[in-house]
């Protein structure tokens, strides 16, 4: 028996295809010579106008609006501000007493990669067979199955980017997902999304290439990307030099991406805990002419949090997690709002975390509970930007997502209060218009295929 979530699914699409609407699976796909290896094929489901009213407001971008309405139509944020009129045939919804923000974005996750239930059968995040592995991509791993995409969403998560672990100098390349329930994560990529570089500092590769042929030591992880950079500049230089001609080097997937990201297509997001650490990559970047879009976990970038903001670099932090190996040791529960406060500071909340991505805005508000013993009071309407506005600057996204703006995605979340308070729950949660979650309705809470499967075993 389908459960009701498949129900309404099946007849939202059957509703699209019966007005001439396309579906995921058909609209407007190129012929397949023309597309790009692995394009995404992800499609909004049509679903009627929407009209939040009286609710508190966080924009994603610094401002709280009190007793506002959202307006919600033809999969966009069409207007925000006070007395919005609906259209005709518009939901409304009534948000007196409850707050609405954007949809929440994690930029470090491995659900997909390494799934639920964690077994080593489907444990695809890293792979382990060299310290430079820029020709892997982590949404070859990805399983949409995953039960950790559909409790993300009752958490408010809408966009997530997915990467692979930290084992490697150069891991590969990470991919931006909309959380939608999905057979191919081909249709859950983000529409245009760059691409993001994984690379890891610090403890973890010495500790796995240490006994196979290194790096062993820091000043080994150093000279391991800065032998892959090289290799990339040279490998763009002779494929520009040789304009598609017989002298081309042959293709090499490792250098197509350390070369996309010397040329600015492909963002770099960098593991590192330390601050000298960190300060190493960003000469690193200025040696080789990149930029950094963030460095995660990042337990000591209080330390530098003014280089950071200095340098358009964002810090993708958690709340507390601190301790469980030396370079963790030097963690403080103020991090997030030290490096929250330089002017063009960019503050991120993120989980790595199959647990952590469904209560962001907890592990926010613990961050905002530090820095207010701290001395430094951080109002709601700029701690959300640490998961919406700041988190799709990170990922290069945020001309479309991450905050509520007319023509912005409508990736929309109602809360139950404050979403900084413990008792918080995500009501409802809308993706490009559609209503995708309702806590208080069992037919709008995805539940995987493998999830229906092993319901129907019992």
């Amino acid at each position: 028996m389908l459960r009701p979530i498949a129900v309404a699914l099946a007849a939202l699409l059957s509703t699209a295809c019966a007005h001439g609407g396309a579906t995921r699976a058909d609209a407007g796909a190129p012929a397949a010579d023309s597309r790009p290896a692995f394009a995404g094929t992800y499609r909004p489901i049509s679903a009627a106008p929407v009209l939040i009213t009286g609710a508190t407001v966080l924009t994603g971008d610094g401002r709280r609006l009190d007793n506002a309405d959202v307006l919600l139509e033809g999969g966009k944020v069409a207007a925000v501000g006070p007395a919005l009129t609906a259209p005709d045939g518009a939901q409304r919804v009534d948000g007196t007493g409850k707050w609405v923000t954007p949809g929440l974005i994690d930029v470090h996750s491995h659900l997909g990669v390494y799934p639920s239930p964690g077994m080593r059968a489907h444990s695809d995040g890293n792979e382990m067979t060299s310290p430079v592995t820029a020709n892997v991509w982590a949404e070859h791993s990805v399983w949409p199955q995953d039960p950790g995409f559909g409790a993300a969403l009752a958490g408010g998560v809408t966009t997530l980017q997915v990467l692979p672990g930290s084992a490697n100098l150069i891991g590969g390349r990470g991919v931006t997902l909309k959380n939608v329930a999905s057979t191919t994560v081909q249709d859950m990529k983000f529409p245009d999304a760059p691409y993001g570089l994984k690379m890891a500092c610090g403890e973890n590769p010495k500790r796995v290439y240490g006994q196979k042929g290194g790096p062993a030591t820091r000043m080994g992880n150093i000279a391991g990307y800065r032998a892959a950079f090289i290799d990339a500049a040279e490998y763009r230089r002779k494929t520009r030099d040789a304009h598609g001609g017989k002298d081309a080097p042959k293709r090499d997937l490792k250098l197509d991406t350390l070369a996309g990201v010397l040329d600015g297509d492909i963002l770099v997001h960098i593991h590192c805990y330390r601050a000298d650490e960190m300060a190493q990559m960003l000469d690193l970047a200025r040696e080789f002419d990149f930029r950094i879009a963030a460095f995660h976990h990042g337990v000591e970038a209080y330390k530098i949090a003014d280089r950071l903001a200095e340098n358009q670099v964002c810090g993708a932090l958690w709340a507390d997690w601190w301790g469980f190996k030396m370079e963790a040791f030097d963690g403080i529960e103020e991090n997030l709002a030290i490096v929250d406060r330089p002017a063009g500071s960019c503050a991120i909340v993120h989980s790595d975390s199959e647990e952590g991505i469904q209560r962001l805005n907890q592990e926010a508000a613990k961050a905002m509970a530090a820095g207010h013993r701290a001395g430094m009071d951080i109002p709601p309407e700029r701690a959300i930007r640490w998961m919406t506005g700041n988190a799709a600057h990170a990922l290069g996204i945020e001309d479309r997502t991450g905050t509520l703006a007319p023509g912005k995605m409508a990736d929309v979340v109602l809360w139950n209060g404050n979403p900084f308070s413990v008792y918080a729950h995500a009501e409802r949660v809308w993706i490009d218009g559609a209503l995708l979650y309702d806590r208080n309705d069992p037919a709008r809470r995805p539940v995987s295929d493998f999830m229906l499967g092993q319901e129907g075993a019992r």
